[in-house]
């Protein structure tokens, strides 16, 4: 993945490929308001990730949430993305975020 993203990790921001190019997963309000109102709350959301409760598409609807809305890839290819990664692959940019979720940049 040539041309990958510089993620910023002291503002949360972290790297997933999908389909063999790397997008930059920013938690930018915006984006976590929209996951926020398709997920529910994003604390409840972390306290289930942290339980091993995070179900596969909650997984991928976060990653496609925080990447760019006009240029992201389709959610289904971020879904398969993850499922073909698996979900160890998935952990660090999905702790990357839900970290940021629950401490912030401040």
């Amino acid at each position: 993945m040539s041309g990958a993203p510089s993620p910023n990790p002291l503002r949360g921001e972290a790297v997933f490929p999908v389909d063999g190019q790397a997008w930059l997963l920013r938690p930018s309000y915006a984006a976590l308001v929209a996951a926020e109102d398709e997920l529910g709350p994003l604390v409840a959301l972390a306290e289930r990730a942290a339980a091993g409760g995070l179900r596969l598409g909650e997984i991928a609807a976060l990653i496609w949430h925080c990447i760019a809305a006009a240029e992201r890839p389709s959610r289904e290819a971020v879904g398969e993305a993850v499922v073909a990664q698996g979900l160890a692959a998935t952990a660090a940019p999905l702790r990357a975020l839900l970290t940021e979720i629950l401490k912030g940049t401040g």
